[in-house]
């Protein structure tokens, strides 16, 4: 269902902010910030080791309700493109315990890479995302396509994988 916004909403700075409560894309294909995500295992993975490939980036936490109700469908869904060269990444936001972090990939058997953002660094390079859960599609020339804030409708996000992971690099 989609909310009614006010017309004095439409020109405020809280739509720019909030992404347009969730439903608005990217309006240009803007690139993805290179970044450099610290997986769980101590490894690391770059936006640039990603290149060519479809990617999801899910700014998340653990205590966060709507994170945790949306983890099934992320996981899914990246079962069900991995093998058409999508790649999902999992970015715990900087206040979350890595313990905490831990426990929920192993006792959840996260498929996907899961990254710390222990400092911050890259939430603010992805936009200075504060609101959980914020995901981000890149396409395989590394441009953003979409941003949702908020738990994505996620047979409109298969829909847009599909398209992506149709297209040429």
């Amino acid at each position: 269902m989609t909310p009614r916004l006010r017309p004095w909403l439409l020109a405020s700075p809280w739509l720019a902010a909030f992404g347009g409560l969730g439903l608005a894309g990217c309006s240009s294909a803007e690139r993805a910030p290179a970044s450099t995500f610290r997986l769980l295992d101590g490894s690391t993975l770059t936006t640039a080791d990603l290149q060519g490939r479809v990617l999801l980036v899910n700014f998340w936490a653990t205590t966060c309700v709507s994170c945790v109700k949306e983890m099934p469908q992320l996981i899914e869904t990246h079962r069900r493109f991995a093998p058409r060269g999508f790649e999902t990444v999992a970015v715990a936001m900087s206040y979350d315990p890595p313990e905490w972090v831990a426990n929920f990939t192993r006792t959840r058997q996260l498929p996907f890479k899961v990254a710390l953002d222990s400092d911050g660094a890259l939430a603010r390079a992805w936009g200075d995302v504060k609101l959980t859960p914020t995901t981000y599609i890149v396409d395989r020339r590394g441009r953003i396509v979409k941003r949702y804030v908020g738990e994505p409708d996620f047979a409109a996000l298969a829909a847009l994988l599909d398209k992506l992971l149709a297209e040429a690099a």
